[in-house]
């Protein structure tokens, strides 16, 4: 009968030991791989409040919604009042100014948006750009018989434009308006606490063409230093817009984009064109009562990072996981094949080497580019492995395989995380190719040694 302790021992040593150990020591490696992950996450917080700093001071998104035609009338209130001891009426006419607001008959822009050097700060990085924006188009004599306001009571002559657009010091030119002959400067209005964008008006106008002959043609011209996005509000009966820039990952947003014919996209930069009509929006071209927040009406370019330097890192450090259970895999299996010993605390090491590499790829990442800290960091941990290999299989045939498996793994991933819209289809083909590798070179294992 077989000692109990010689059978406690040849537990041990079975492969249902060795394979649940080394099962432990994978969840165990989670453990310093999650503090790389919350690493990357701090670095990554630390440089996008680095951004919003950045972008406070050098320029905001850009949101231009004008050009707004204003013109006050008056309104007349009747009030009576009965005197109840003399039985007395009494009517008082009391005058008030409102104000109309209409929209252009035509609106065309032109914006240019160059992307200039990103601005460092320590070792972090914010990219901004510089907008030039050219408007040209059209009003058309108001209608005020729509809302019952007769011709005497509208105070022509004190007509202005009024222009809502981002903050203020985003601004790097005098935005002045050429009206029919006359040019006319802006100035900053007082705006209500509750309005998040600044407001620009002239001061009286001299729209005597527009009431006189109906029509009256405008330009423009303001430059902005920015970030993020461009946004243009389509207040126009017919709005028409192009934008050119040298950015080549532009993300188009808003209620409106452009076709797939109007719009071409290289390495090199984009150009883009909209066209929206009156029947595409729902809003009219006059206000009675207040000039409206049309923000969410808007259209324009954000322009994207599609995937940071940090979200580069996040996503590399996801599949973690996948390369340390790869790798033990890949030496139980040459461990059951060649009947070598592989202790515990060799699995350890091997497994503390592959976090390292994460530590690595985004200290390195910080200071070059991604590609470049991958290729140093991989290369690293693929040679400190198939090195540390040889001392313990005792020949250089496996840790040669080792170090080409593990070169293949990094590369397959580095792959995975370059791609945006394959990514998902790529990684799923891949893993069913490297579960069928297993799967083969495992059939013929004997498990119960």
């Amino acid at each position: 009968m077989e000692n109990p302790e010689n059978q406690q021992q040849n537990f041990f040593q079975s492969a249902t030991a060795k394979m649940f150990m080394v099962g432990m020591l994978t969840l165990v490696l989670l453990i310093p791989l999650e503090f790389v992950n919350n690493l990357i996450e701090e670095r990554s917080i630390r440089q996008k409040e680095v951004i919003a700093e950045t972008a406070n001071k050098w320029g905001e998104s850009v949101y231009f919604y004008g050009q707004v035609l204003k013109i006050p009338y008056k309104t007349f209130t009747e009030t009576v009042s009965v005197n109840e001891k003399t039985k007395e009426v009494t009517k008082q006419i009391t005058a008030a100014v409102e104000y109309a607001y209409f929209f252009p008959e035509k609106l065309k822009n032109n914006s240019k948006v160059t992307m200039v050097k990103p601005l460092n700060r320590g070792i972090y990085k914010s990219n901004v750009f510089k907008a030039k924006m050219n408007f040209e188009g059209s009003y058309t004599r108001p209608n005020f018989a729509i809302n019952n306001i007769a011709e005497e009571n509208i105070l022509w002559d004190k007509a202005s434009i009024v222009i809502k657009t981002t903050d203020m010091k985003s601004i790097k030119s005098q935005p002045d308006m050429v009206l029919g002959v006359n040019t006319y400067h802006f100035e900053p209005v007082q705006n209500d606490a509750a309005d998040s964008v600044a407001t620009l008006e002239t001061r009286a106008v001299d729209v005597q063409a527009l009431r006189d002959k109906g029509k009256l043609d405008f330009k423009f011209d303001i430059d902005y230093n920015g970030s993020h996005q461009v946004k243009i509000v389509p207040i126009g009966k017919t709005t028409e817009a192009k934008m050119t820039s040298n950015w080549h990952s532009p993300s188009f947003m808003g209620n409106w984009i452009p076709d797939e014919k109007n719009k071409q996209v290289s390495d090199n930069g984009f150009e883009a064109q909209w066209q929206v009509l009156h029947l595409n929006r729902p809003f009219s071209q006059q206000s009675f009562e207040t000039l409206p927040d049309l923000r969410r009406y808007s259209f324009g370019v954000d322009f994207i990072t599609p995937v940071d330097e940090y979200q580069q890192n996040q996503r590399a450090s996801k599949y973690g996981f996948l390369v340390i259970g790869l790798t033990f895999l890949i030496f139980f299996l040459i461990q059951s094949v060649s009947k070598i010993s592989i202790h515990i605390f060799q699995y350890c090491m091997i497994g503390l080497a592959l976090v390292m590499f994460y530590t690595l790829l985004i200290s390195i990442t910080e200071h070059s580019s991604f590609t470049f800290a991958y290729l140093v960091a991989g290369s690293s941990v693929v040679t400190l492995i198939s090195v540390y290999s040889v001392s313990i299989l005792k020949n250089k045939k496996f840790p040669a395989f080792i170090g080409l498996a593990l070169t293949v793994l990094y590369t397959f991933i580095y792959v995975i995380i370059q791609l945006e819209d394959y990514a998902l289809l790529v990684g799923s083909v891949g893993l069913f190719f490297i579960l069928a590798s297993v799967m083969y070179f495992s059939r013929k294992i004997d498990w119960k040694n």
